[in-house]
Parts: C-alpha cells; structure tokens; sequence
C-alpha cells in the first residue's frame, strides 16, 4: 500500500480519507454490477490475423460498467466511435464522464502502489478535485 512504503502525504491521505467518506453518493448508480474487462486500455486490444479485435490481459469482475471507462479513458483512449457505439447499445448515465475521472483514480492508485512516486500528482490532483 502507497502509505506503506511512503508514497503519500498527510494531505494526500486526509483527502483520501474525505473521499472515501462521501463517495457512494457520488456514484449513486441503481444498476446491478457488471462483467468488465478491468483493465481496457488501447495497448490491451489487438488485431487478429482476420481482422477482428481481441481483448488481452484481462483483470475480470463484477463491478459497475461505469468503473471500465476508467481505464479507457486514462492511457491511450479509445476514440469518439467505440463510446459512441457503447451508447447506443445501453446509454450511460447522465454524468459519467465526471465520474470516470473518479474511476480513473482506482488505477492511477494501483499504478501509484506498483511504479511509485511518479504517479502522486495525479492521484493528488483527482483527490483534490472530489474530496
């Protein structure tokens, strides 16, 4: 964990602390969770020999489908075409592209855990901007 191995600040974690207090009202979604990839970002698709994408290296669970775009939207995002057609299959819900930059901060923590120091600012900077 980030605190353990001194990754964080006493502010880092006193807006940690202020999110986690309010955080299931910002997510409020009544949708039952999910099957998700889990970590879907462009260098986790490929191009097989016929053509067709195929996902890689999945982290698979049952979660809100909102937590996906986390990922997608964080390294290498995918284009304007793949969310358009993802709403129009099942529309998300008003807001989500707020609440992604929430879900985005699962994996710059996860990042910040396993690469270190480099990922702080932006953890900081999302916490700052829900706590």
């Amino acid at each position: 964990m980030a605190q353990n191995h001194r990754l964080t600040t006493r502010l880092f974690d006193r807006y940690a602390g202020q999110l986690l207090s309010k955080i299931r009202n910002m997510i409020n979604d009544p949708s039952p969770p999910v099957l998700i990839h889990g970590d879907l970002w462009a260098g986790n698709v490929i191009v097989a020999k016929n053509g067709l994408p195929v996902l890689i290296d999945p982290a698979v669970s049952y979660s809100n489908r909102e937590l996906e775009f986390g990922m997608t939207t964080l390294f290498g995002e995918f284009g304007t075409d793949f969310y358009d057609a993802y709403n129009e299959c099942w529309p998300l819900l008003d807001g989500w592209q707020e609440r992604v930059k929430l879900y985005q901060l699962y994996h710059l923590l996860n990042h910040l855990n396993l690469f270190g120091r480099t990922y702080f600012e932006a953890c900081m900077n999302t916490l700052k901007r829900f706590a």
